[in-house]
């Protein structure tokens, strides 16, 4: 029988996953989080954005 690998749900994304994710630029990205349109936590070394929080701008509900 085939073993079916499982990949979990993104909880957040890099600034680089978020980028191809949404095919916005970096630019934009780092506006956004500047403007406060985009919720971004920096977590040791890396910029993390809440997949919630990518979801909600680009559907237009972030404020």
């Amino acid at each position: 029988m085939p073993s079916r690998n499982f990949d979990p749900p993104k909880i957040a994304y890099s600034i680089r996953e978020a980028v191809q994710a949404t095919s916005l630029s970096r630019g934009t990205i780092y506006n956004h989080i500047a403007a406060g349109r985009l919720t971004a936590h920096k977590i040791g070394g890396r910029t993390l954005i809440p997949a919630d929080a990518l979801h909600a701008l680009i559907t237009g509900e972030a404020a």
